[in-house]
């Protein structure tokens, strides 16, 4: 089945892209939750319409983005983990902690899902995080992990 997808999906595809699923995916899950619509002609031709409305809107706001960029490139975030006496953190530091510190220490709100921590998050100690704001903007943002 080709579906027309409204929103980023994971493993999936992104916004307005025309991608094929299995039918009962599409049907079942993607078009009931307002995911996806059918790509059949007529769905076609007002996808470009719907695209160049976005465009637009989206090249309007990358001025905001890359002011988020900035504010976000001169600092250091400090998050508290609980850890023992050798270093190691209980758990590790995922991108829900992340970005709620980016909103408690700077004020901006940015989704969890547009924040790439590193995997290896585990010790105590200073790293770097990538931030997808924007197809066409992107920063990263150093964070250090503190024992509480």
């Amino acid at each position: 089945m080709d579906i027309i997808l409204l929103k980023d999906l994971d493993k999936v595809g992104d916004k307005h892209e025309v991608v094929k699923v299995k039918d009962g995916y599409g049907r079942n899950y993607l078009l009931p939750h307002g995911l996806a619509i059918v790509a059949n002609t007529v769905n076609k031709r007002r996808l470009a319409d719907i695209v160049k409305k976005d465009e637009a809107i989206q090249s309007k706001r990358v001025d905001e983005f890359k002011e988020m960029a900035a504010k976000l490139k001169g600092i250091t975030l400090k998050i508290g983990a609980k850890s023992g006496t050798s270093g190691k953190i209980f758990g590790s530091v995922t991108n829900v902690q992340l970005a709620s510190a980016i909103k408690e220490q700077t004020g901006l709100e940015i989704e969890r899902k547009k924040i790439h921590v590193p995997d290896d998050v585990k010790e105590l100690g200073t790293y770097t995080a990538k931030i997808d704001l924007h197809k066409q903007v992107a920063c990263s943002v150093e964070f250090e992990v503190v024992s509480e």
